[in-house]
This record gives structure tokens, sequence and C-alpha cells, in this order.
């Protein structure tokens, strides 16, 4: 099993609360022992955890950032599904999915882990190429959804659109230009919202892939949203159909 390194509260808190069977050892700063170190260390012990202590210069060594919080674990890979099949094949209901265009802020990615962990989304795709990985920073910024949002990569985008639609899965990319809203869009079926990069938007095909193009509406002097605000807003609007249509 590969390891790899998570940090901050939530990232590990996270990981020992859903699989800390997966949890290696702990490294935390020896100098803190303030209520929130305290109970993290207790959680760990009852865990069986082996914890080792360090000092914050150490810390920063192993993960690269100052902005470690004090805790960094030493992980195995989570059994979140790691292929799109077995992510569809194992969903009950209508699947709501988020997918990224060509995001490669790890901390735009995290974000994004987190609201769609919010909405209830199935997973996040995104490719393999032109995009960040799920690292270190962005699961601490997904503050423990890249623990429990299955983020799955793919080879070929537009393929990957190809074959959801061939599952009945309705494709919703998101573009200002569109005339329509996405507040007139149906998105309580089975559906997939599509974000590009906050710079150039979604790539060609894959915008000529999809069913339908919206945008969201904006009230304001400011002409666009930070991609993961934009995914929370069409991710919580298909969530609000579902509900009132009792799916």
């Amino acid at each position: 099993m590969r390891s790899k390194i998570i940090f901050g509260f939530h990232a590990v808190t996270a990981r020992l609360r859903h699989e800390a069977s997966s949890v290696e050892e702990i490294y935390v700063d020896a100098s803190r022992g303030d209520r929130r170190m305290q109970d993290l260390l207790h959680a760990a012990k009852a865990a069986g955890v082996r914890l080792i202590p360090m000092d914050d210069q150490r810390l920063s060594n192993i993960v690269g950032t100052r902005r470690h919080q004090g805790v960094v674990g030493k992980v195995g890979e989570l059994s979140l599904a790691r292929n799109l099949d077995e992510l569809l094949d194992a969903i009950v209901g209508p699947p709501l999915l988020l997918i990224l265009d060509g995001i490669t802020d790890p901390h735009n990615l995290g974000a994004c882990l987190r609201v769609a962990d919010g909405a209830g989304a199935h997973a996040v795709i995104a490719p393999k190429d032109r995009a960040v990985g799920l690292n270190a920073t962005a699961a601490k910024v997904a503050s423990g959804a890249a623990e429990t949002v299955p983020y799955i990569t793919v080879t070929n985008l537009a393929r990957t659109l190809r074959e959801l639609k061939e599952r009945e899965i309705w494709l919703i990319g998101t573009d200002e230009d569109s005339e329509k809203s996405l507040y007139e869009a149906d998105i309580s079926t089975p559906a997939a919202i599509v974000m590009g990069s906050e710079g150039e938007g979604m790539r060609r095909l894959t915008r000529e892939t999809c069913d339908v193009l919206v945008n969201v509406p904006m009230f304001g002097s400011v002409e666009s949203l930070n991609v993961s605000v934009a995914s929370g807003v069409c991710l919580y609007e298909a969530r609000r159909q579902r509900m009132v249509k009792g799916c």
C-alpha cells in the first residue's frame, strides 16, 4: 500500500474518524499543548496510532509549508471508488457529479471537494493532464472531504463525458456567455456539473460534449465567481431541486 502525507487538524482528524486503520503514524508539534491538540492526541491513542513528537521546523520540512498547524499524518490509500464504473455501479438514486476541466490550483481543488461533500455529490472527476493532483495542500483545504468524496482522474475527459451520456447522465456545462440561467435547467435528473478553469473556462471539446450550457446569474459588479463558489452554487441548486421533487 502506498503512503502519502496529509496535514492540518481537519484532514488528520477526518482520516482518524473515517478510517483510522489507514493512519500509519502522526507527527505532532511537541510544543503544542492546547485543547485542540489534546483532543487529537486522545483520538490517535484510542485508535492505536503511533505518535511521533517533532519540532515545527521538521514538520515544515516534511510537508513543504509552515501551514501544517502542528499536525502531519502518514497515511495509506483509502478504499474509495477509484474508477468510473465502480463508482457509478454503486450509486443509489440519481447520480450527482462534479467535473473539473483544467483546475490547476490545489486550493481550488480542495475547496471544490469540500462543497461537493457538503452538497452530497457522489464524486469529483478531473483529467489527469492539465490539472492539479490531490496533493497534501488540496487535502488540507478540503477539511476532511478528500477522505469522503472520491476524486477520480481520467485519461481522456471527452471520452469519459460520452460514457456518462451513455449512462443517461445529463451534462450541464457552466459558461458565463450562455443565455440560459442555471435556475432554468432541470438538475433533478442524473446530472454532472461541468466547471472549467477560472482563466480559460472549459476546453472546446468539453463544451461541445455538454448537453446544455448555463450561466450563474451575477447581480453585482464582479463578472464571475471563484470556481469552488460556482461549484457550490450549482451543486446546491441541484440538491434543492431534488429535495423539492423528493429525489
